[in-house]
């Protein structure tokens, strides 16, 4: 057992000893849209965006990308629960900014151990064996953060499977103000 997988579990426990009415929640979200928002710690969505359980689906990935198994999501959001709107809020100081492609994939190379960054580049801090894998994987770092939101608006709008009339909204959440902030 490990003291991260305790704190867990007992949280849990706690949890579900209030659980209450929330097993009878409904399978569609209540308020009838989905987010798709980065994987960050820092970021809240039930209370950047005033959710209850049950309200609204919840996507999350490195960076808040478009990728093929997010758009997968949204369109079973839409299609199969109902949702009528969707979200794509990426957010300020995003770690997808600090790499590129080509440098995540030569460290995997040499390392599947944690990386250090010195403000300016990664380094690998162990050499246990690493894999080349990482040259077959789309990482979808970005280096201006407005423009990945308009890209992603646009790849979840252009999508063939994505219906004209699901309006898909586009944000940066400030990690320093809590604010939602409108990309056009």
């Amino acid at each position: 057992m490990s003291k991260i997988r305790d704190e867990v579990t007992a949280a849990n426990a706690a949890y579900a000893a209030d659980f209450g009415d929330k097993g009878k929640l409904a399978l569609p979200p209540a308020r009838g849209f989905a987010i798709l928002t980065c994987m960050d710690a820092r970021l809240d969505p039930a209370k950047y965006a005033g959710l209850a359980e049950g309200d609204a689906h919840v996507i999350r990935n490195a960076g808040g990308r478009a990728s093929d198994d997010a758009i997968r999501s949204l369109v079973i959001s839409h299609k199969l629960l109902g949702t009528r709107e969707w979200f794509v809020i990426h957010h300020t100081d995003c770690g997808m900014e600090l790499f590129d492609g080509p440098t995540i994939a030569t460290l995997l190379e040499t390392s599947r151990a944690t990386a250090s960054f010195d403000g300016k580049s990664w380094a690998n801090q162990q050499s246990e064996g690493g894999s080349r894998e990482g040259w077959h994987v789309a990482w979808l770092n970005f280096k201006d953060l407005a423009q990945s939101v308009r890209d992603d608006v646009a790849r979840i709008r252009n999508h063939p499977l994505t219906p004209d009339d699901i309006p898909v909204h586009g944000f940066i959440y400030d990690v320093k103000s809590g604010q939602l902030l409108p990309v056009d």
